[in-house]
């Protein structure tokens, strides 16, 4: 990998370490501590998910416009700023004022990483995508492995942690970004894309994809809401909740020598290994809906994490190819806001049919949005012309 893909790998490491201090343990944070309901806990989600969605789509409208330094650093600044407030005032309400601010800063840095990965890479395809990815898992092992550590003692040092992290990650990023500022290319707009017609069936079919990359988020974010208070119900240990997010990360750093060869056979053909990572998901809220053990969870956290290999790295890469030149911090900003989306909607939606209905009622319907989330991915590139270049995504 070039230099410049190496700094953008170990920011991201850091920034995603130090939130996964943090986002693990918000429901149980602000159901068990703050003692509020799931409902609730789900609606104090979907505030923070819905500034990163903004976050994501403005962040990646600034790259095309002022550059990925530029956007990268005002993010930081302002997750700085609300982050250091949060390690001075985490009660209710003034913690979902400042997980809303977090969220929006944290939302303009992430599809710049992306389309700055992209960029500096271009030769490398799916491997920058795939390096940013591996860096957040080893971020998400690290910080959830320590993360139910330190809250055992204190969630006050939770705050903390996460604070310093970000420190880090802004005294890297003017370190280092300045170097690696893409020209910005204003000179395409979205009425200018929109009005060709190439341009129009490419975002549509982005649309139609991320329709089941929605899906798909909803599904996931659940393992960070409504399933992390059922363990605690259960006497699933605080340790062994963050454990599983440990073994998750880890899982995905130390598999891919065995998950390479599957990638690789895929290469060419995406929506085959997206539509099979996504029948992984279903076997893995199956096996969900019957644990009641550690290890029972354990063991669907396994396959989760096996179908994420698939489908995680894989949009990203579709969605740099589907760009039109000039456009691939919008269309990274698209997909990052759409996984952004179904953290919105997920927490809120299970915390309802949870507090309606219960668990098992939850897991059928997650499954049945898996199910229209393949119908969606099989459909998408049907909006393209048959000679579009794009021949990787043909079914």
């Amino acid at each position: 990998m070039p230099r410049k893909l190496w700094v953008l790998v170990i920011g991201m490491m850091i920034n995603v370490t130090g939130a996964s201090f943090l986002w693990p343990l918000n429901t149980i944070y602000i159901h068990d501590y703050l003692g509020k309901s799931l409902s609730v806990a789900g609606l104090v989600l979907m505030a923070n998910a819905a500034a990163s969605v903004v976050g994501n789509l403005l962040g990646g409208l600034m790259f095309d416009r002022i550059g990925g330094y530029r956007s990268i650093m005002i993010g930081i600044s302002i997750s700085v700023c609300a982050l250091l407030g949060l390690n001075f005032f985490h009660e209710w309400p003034s913690y979902l004022f400042f997980l809303i601010i977090i969220g929006f800063g944290s939302g303009i840095v992430f599809p710049s990483m992306y389309a700055m990965a992209g960029s500096v890479w271009p030769e490398g395809g799916r491997k920058s995508f795939n390096a940013i990815y591996l860096a957040q898992n080893i971020g998400v092992a690290a910080g959830a492995a320590l993360g139910g550590i330190v809250a055992s003692v204190s969630f006050d040092y939770i705050f903390l942690a996460n604070f310093l992290m970000y420190v880090v990650f802004f005294l890297l990023a003017v370190v280092s970004y300045r170097g690696i500022t893409i020209k910005a290319n204003i000179q395409t707009s979205v009425l200018h894309e929109s009005s060709q017609i190439k341009n129009k069936a490419s975002f549509t079919a982005l649309l139609v994809l991320c329709g089941g990359y929605l899906l798909c988020w909803v599904g996931y974010v659940q393992w960070q809401s409504t399933i992390a208070t059922y363990t605690q119900q259960i006497n699933i240990t605080l340790t062994q909740y963050s454990l599983l997010w440990t073994v998750n990360g880890a899982l995905i750093v130390l598999g891919q020598p065995l998950i390479r060869p599957v990638v690789k056979k895929f290469e060419e053909n995406l929506k085959k290994q997206m539509v099979i990572g996504i029948l992984i998901f279903m076997v893995s809220f199956a096996v969900t809906a019957y644990a009641g053990s550690f290890q029972g969870f354990l063991a669907a956290m396994v396959i989760l994490t096996i179908g994420e290999m698939l489908i995680w790295p894989a949009v990203p890469t579709i969605a740099n190819q589907l760009a039109p030149k000039g456009r691939e911090g919008f269309y990274q900003g698209i997909v990052n806001s759409t996984a952004t989306g179904g953290r919105m909607i997920g927490p809120f939606m299970g915390g309802v049919l949870v507090d309606a209905y219960g668990m098992q009622i939850l897991f059928g319907f997650l499954i049945f949005l898996l199910v229209i989330s393949i119908g969606l991915t099989l459909v998408y590139d049907r909006f393209l012309k048959k000679e579009k270049q794009i021949v990787p995504f043909s079914g």
